[in-house]
């Protein structure tokens, strides 16, 4: 879990990072430093919000009976992999514009005032929060308790985007966002996919979906649970030795169709104006 957790600590922190340091340098080169302490106003309270959150999954479900915590971890971990599907491709197609988009809202919001200006950090960060909360919880549940193990790679991953964006911001480090939302994508897509898995497992154990007793493969007898291949298997994949066959089916389902879309190249905006030109019918001539 420290792997998968640590990757999407550093996605989810490093967007965060992101649109704080778009926020604050828009202020800085504009000479309005005087509005960046609203901007950290929203975004602390953001954070604040999304621990809140993730306290109150983690802790407060434990009182519930088994099958009532295995119903609402389960559903909380294919939420979990809705928001992180939804947040992939929207950076696929973001990560050249988010900049533009975030100083149009804060120059609108600085002519309202200092809860407006709050309100743009709030949201900013407020999404990635939400999905750190509810990914956290996902995956704290997948490790099982008294594992440390979830937290610790998330506190690594936000670590690493703190300093990547602190770099940005001093204008020390230039990163390619296309290419490494790419890339953390398709590793994010893999991890979601061993939650979504988990998800249906738990799902299956509070009796809400079949097929429990029925087995894809059973390699409990070759894999060693303690060795380190199971375990980078189950910290990265989420993989099991006892996979359902609804498991199997859902794991290949996601990954295979999502990995298909995400990567494919996306249709040139000017092939497709000439492509619709060259297939219209030619305008008849009119008389003189």
């Amino acid at each position: 879990m420290f792997a998968s957790n640590a990757l999407i600590g550093l996605r989810e922190g490093l967007e965060a990072a992101l649109v704080v340091v778009i926020l604050l340098a828009f202020l800085t080169k504009t000479g309005r430093g005087w509005a960046s302490r609203y901007v950290w106003l929203g975004v602390g309270s953001a954070i604040a919000l999304s621990v809140a959150i993730g306290a109150l999954l983690t802790y407060g479900t434990r009182q519930l009976t088994f099958e009532a915590q295995e119903l609402i971890g389960g559903t909380a971990s294919i939420i979990a992999v809705g928001f992180v599907t939804a947040m992939v491709f929207w950076m696929k197609g973001a990560a050249r514009t988010i900049s533009g988009e975030l100083k149009g809202r804060l120059d609108r919001a600085l002519e309202l005032g200092p809860l407006a200006i709050a309100l743009v950090g709030f949201l900013g960060v407020g999404r990635e929060g939400l999905e750190t909360a509810i990914f956290f919880y996902a995956t704290a549940q997948a490790a099982g308790a008294g594992n440390n193990l979830p937290l610790v790679g998330w506190l690594v991953g936000f670590a690493g985007a703190i300093v990547l964006g602190y770099l940005m911001y001093r204008g020390v480090l230039k990163i390619n966002l296309s290419r490494f939302f790419r890339w953390t994508g398709v590793g994010l897509v893999l991890v979601a996919g061993g939650i979504l898995s988990y998800g249906v497992h738990d799902l299956q154990e509070a009796r809400f979906l079949p097929g429990l007793g029925t087995l894809a493969f059973d390699v409990s007898s070759v894999v060693d649970p303690t060795s380190w291949y199971a375990v980078l298997l189950k910290g990265t994949l989420n993989f099991t030795p006892q996979t359902t066959v609804l498991q199997a089916v859902v794991w290949v389902a996601y990954v295979v169709t999502v990995l298909y879309l995400f990567l494919r190249p996306a249709r040139p905006a000017a092939t497709a104006a000439v492509t619709s030109g060259a297939t219209s019918a030619p305008a008849r001539p009119t008389a003189a």
